[in-house]
């Protein structure tokens, strides 16, 4: 398997440096030489959304995603409402930020009822894809891990979210595949191959033994057991050409210097990625 041979795909995913403010994150990423970020919502609102745009804009980078949207099943017919109208604001925030992919992190059941939760992702991904295909946002729907099933998302495996994307076109909803959330999965490679034309995007980390915590317990490449070449050359090999973010949730690297990390995170990246 090949290593890849420079940094043009490489992004800094925010919540890796979490300590940084967006504009210590782009002015990292210049210096460093990382020619991608991927922006979280609630950064973006801190520094507001057209200083956003400029501060990336100057530093000469390119917005790989925007984090996140979903979050869709909720106890009331209002607050459904409520969260749909954030995530056609979420829309709004990726087209004007420059991306064509917003991250949908699909939420939680309000209750015991998983299957009523999972319908009302359908329902919401239904409703918002007219108006992101509008605008020229793709949705990227993120599997996430089944052990955040009762907190983050009840679209826990590739071959779910493959099965909601099949139901538009490439252009308007796709898959987001995070290495963290699917290493595991024994159909991964089968559900890699069935996503091939709809890839938006590519997350790397590792999975530490033991694992820390459930959230914060995320590693960088090459200290955890996932195969992750294997996993981007599968990725590769079904269309995805696109950046590669590092997504790390670890308040140990939080704590580090944000230079210090990135500078791992390039080193790592030639090693694994």
């Amino acid at each position: 398997m090949e290593p890849l041979k420079d940094f043009r795909r490489l992004s800094l995913n925010q919540i890796t440096t979490d300590r940084w403010s967006l504009r210590d994150a782009a002015e990292g990423c210049a210096r460093a030489g990382v020619p991608w970020i991927a922006l979280w919502r609630h950064k973006v609102a801190d520094a507001g959304l057209s200083e956003s745009r400029r501060i990336v804009r100057d530093a000469g980078l390119k917005v790989s995603s925007l984090c996140r949207g979903g979050m869709f099943p909720a106890a009331t017919a209002a607050e459904r409402r409520a969260r749909m109208d954030d995530n056609r604001r979420a829309v709004d925030e990726a087209a004007e930020l420059g991306t064509d992919t917003l991250v949908l992190v699909c939420g939680p059941a309000p209750d015991r009822d998983i299957a009523a939760a999972r319908a009302m992702v359908d329902e919401g991904i239904a409703e918002l894809a007219p108006y992101a295909r509008e605008r020229g946002v793709k949705l990227g729907i993120e599997p996430l891990h089944p052990m955040y099933a009762a907190e983050r998302s009840v679209v826990n495996t590739l071959a779910q979210a493959n099965e909601i994307a099949e139901r538009y076109t490439p252009d308007e909803v796709g898959v987001v595949i995070d290495v963290f959330h699917v290493w595991w999965d024994p159909d991964l490679y089968r559900q890699i191959d069935r996503a091939r034309g709809r890839i938006l995007g590519f997350h790397v980390s590792d999975w530490i033994v033991p694992t820390p915590d459930m959230l914060m317990g995320r590693g960088m490449m090459g200290d955890g057991v996932i195969e992750i070449r294997r996993i981007r050359e599968a990725v590769a090999a079904n269309g995805y050409a696109g950046p590669i973010e590092v997504e790390i949730f670890n308040r140990a690297i939080w704590d580090r210097p944000g230079d210090d990390v990135l500078a791992l995170m390039k080193e790592r990246y030639r090693q694994h990625v």
